[in-house]
C-alpha cells in the first residue's frame, strides 16, 4: 500500500512543481508516488493517469492519494461524491492541500464523521462547479462580444524570438530576459522551447 501525490494542470503555463511543494506539506517523511498529468477535469476529457490511480485504487495498493485541491479530482459535485465513496469502499483516504479540513473530519467520532464528510463533499463539490460554470459563462460573454477582433495572445515577431535567444545564448535568466523584452516569463520560457 502507498500514497500518492496527483499533480493536474490543466495548461502548459502552470506549474505542478508549486502544487508539489504544498503537497508534500501533508506527509511526514513517508514515503509517496508522484503522478502528474497536464489534462483539464473538464466534461468527459481521457485522463490516462487519473484513471491509472482508480484502478490502482480498486485493487488495494493505495492507501492514500493526496492532491493539492480537491477541483484536481474532479470539478462536477457528482463525480466528486462518488470518486469520494469509491476510495471509501477501497479504504484510501483523500487529502487536500487547500481542503485540510478532511483531516479534521477524520478525527470526528463515528457517526458523525461520516455525517460531516458528505456535508462537506456536497458543499465543496458545489462550489467547484459553480467556479467552473462561472468561468464558462465568462468565455461565452467574451465570445459573443467579440465582434471579429482576433483571438488569443498578440504574435511575438520572429526578430524578438531572436533577441530572447540572443539573451538566453548570454545567460540571462528567462526573468531577465523578460523584463529586458516586455514578454511575460511564460512566453519566453514557450519561445526558447519553441527554437531551441
Amino acid at each position: 500500500m502507498e500514497k500518492i501525490i496527483y499533480l493536474r494542470t490543466s495548461t502548459e503555463e502552470q506549474n505542478p512543481e508549486n502544487q508539489l511543494r504544498d503537497c508534500k506539506t501533508l506527509i511526514n517523511n513517508e514515503e509517496f508516488e508522484v503522478l502528474s498529468e497536464k489534462q483539464s477535469a473538464y466534461k468527459e476529457k481521457e485522463r490516462p493517469i487519473f484513471e491509472s490511480i482508480r484502478k490502482r485504487i480498486s485493487k488495494g495498493e493505495i492507501n492514500e492519494l493526496i492532491v493539492w485541491d480537491l477541483d484536481r479530482i474532479y470539478r462536477n459535485r457528482k463525480k466528486l461524491t462518488q470518486f469520494f465513496e469509491f476510495c471509501k469502499l477501497y479504504s484510501c483516504k483523500v487529502n487536500s492541500f487547500r481542503q485540510q479540513w478532511l483531516n479534521q473530519l477524520n478525527q470526528i467520532p463515528e457517526p458523525f464523521n461520516e455525517i460531516m464528510h458528505s456535508l462537506m463533499l456536497q458543499i465543496m463539490g458545489w462550489l467547484a462547479e459553480e467556479e467552473s460554470q462561472k468561468k464558462s459563462d465568462r468565455v461565452k460573454i467574451a465570445f459573443k462580444n467579440h465582434k471579429g477582433k482576433k483571438w488569443g495572445r498578440p504574435l511575438v515577431h520572429t526578430n524578438k524570438k531572436k533577441i530572447v535567444l540572443l539573451l538566453r545564448k548570454n545567460n540571462k535568466s528567462i526573468r531577465a530576459i523578460s523584463k529586458e523584452t516586455g514578454l511575460s516569463v511564460g512566453k519566453v520560457s514557450e519561445i526558447i522551447k519553441e527554437m531551441t
